[in-house]
C-alpha cells in the first residue's frame, strides 16, 4: 500500500496545486508518499526546490491507474474530478482526501516558510509561474522602468528575461524562487499561493488579481489580504506602494492540521501490513 499525491500542473496551469501538495508529501514523509504532477518539469521543481523525494509524470487524474494499485492512498489537487469520478476513486482508494474539500484553504510547508527576521530583497514582483497568452509581457511592454525586483515564472517563455530587464531593477531565476519569497519584504504578486508562502515568513505581500485565474474570495477577504483590481502596470505598482506604506493586519492565517490524515494513513498501513504479514 502506498500514498500518493496528483497535482494539476503545466505550463498553461502554473504550480499552485504542486506547491501545496509539495507541503503535504514534506509533512508525510514517514510514509514515503510519491508525488504525481501532470508536467514533469513541475515534479523536477518540487525535487529541486521544495524537497520533494519522488515523483512522477501522470498526464491526465485518471491515468493514475496505470501506476496505483487498489487498496492505496491518494491525496489530490485538481478541478478535473466529477461525482463519477469521485465514487470510483473512493472504491478503489482505501483513503482519498482532496486538498481542496477536505483540508483548509491554507497549506504551506513551514518547515520551508517560516519567519524571516531579516529580508534582504525590499520589494519583488512576482506575476505566477504561468504566463501561456503573454498577459504579463503586454503589461510590461506598455509600461515604463520600476524600482522593484522581478522574480521570473517557471514557465516564462524563453527570450522574455531579455524585454523585462529593460523594465526592473532585477531580474531572478526561477531557480531562486523559495530564497526570493523568503527575502522579499514586500511581495507584489498574482499568485494567491506565493503570497500566503510569503505571509507565513513574515513578509508583507499584495495580491494583484490576472484576469485568466479565479481566486479563493472567502481566503482573500477571511484574512485580510490586500488586493489590486488593475489592467495597468503603472496603476498596480502605484497602489502597491499605496498599500505598502500602512500594510493591514493579516488574520485568521491558520496553516492545514494534517495530524488526523497522518493517524489514519498510519492506522491503514499498520492494519494492511498485519494482513500481509510484513
Amino acid at each position: 500500500m502506498k500514498v500518493y499525491l496528483y497535482a494539476k500542473s503545466g505550463h498553461a496551469i502554473g504550480l499552485e496545486a504542486t506547491k501545496r501538495c509539495a507541503a503535504i508529501a514534506n509533512e508525510l514523509k514517514e510514509f514515503d508518499p510519491i508525488l504525481c504532477t501532470s508536467d514533469f518539469r513541475a515534479g523536477a521543481f518540487a525535487k529541486d526546490l521544495l524537497g520533494i523525494k519522488k515523483y512522477v509524470n501522470i498526464d491526465v487524474l485518471r491515468n493514475l491507474y496505470n501506476i496505483m494499485e487498489k487498496r492505496d492512498i491518494l491525496i489530490y489537487d485538481t478541478d478535473e474530478t466529477n461525482e463519477f469520478m469521485k465514487n470510483d476513486m473512493k472504491q478503489f482508494c482505501t483513503l482519498l482526501y482532496s486538498v481542496n474539500s477536505d483540508l483548509s484553504d491554507i497549506v504551506i510547508d513551514a518547515s520551508i516558510y517560516n519567519k524571516n527576521e531579516n529580508p534582504s530583497i525590499e520589494k519583488t514582483l512576482f506575476f505566477g509561474d504561468d504566463d501561456y497568452n503573454n498577459l504579463f509581457l503586454n503589461l510590461v511592454e506598455a509600461s515604463t522602468k520600476y524600482d522593484i525586483e522581478l522574480l521570473m515564472g517557471h514557465y516564462f517563455f524563453l527570450g522574455n528575461e531579455k524585454i523585462f530587464k529593460n523594465h526592473f531593477s532585477k531580474i531572478i531565476d526561477e531557480e531562486e524562487y523559495v530564497e526570493t519569497i523568503q527575502n522579499s519584504k514586500y511581495l507584489l504578486t498574482a499568485s494567491l499561493q506565493t503570497a500566503l508562502e510569503s505571509i507565513a515568513c513574515g513578509n508583507k505581500a499584495v495580491l494583484f488579481k490576472r484576469e485568466d485565474k479565479t481566486y479563493n474570495e472567502k481566503l482573500i477577504s477571511k484574512i485580510n489580504l490586500p488586493i489590486i483590481e488593475e489592467s495597468n502596470l503603472e496603476k498596480i505598482i502605484e497602489n502597491f506602494e499605496t498599500i505598502i506604506k500602512s500594510y493591514p493586519q493579516i488574520e485568521n492565517f491558520n496553516n492545514t492540521n494534517l495530524k488526523n490524515i497522518q493517524l489514519n494513513i498510519k492506522e491503514k498501513l499498520e492494519e494492511y501490513n498485519r494482513l500481509v504479514g510484513q
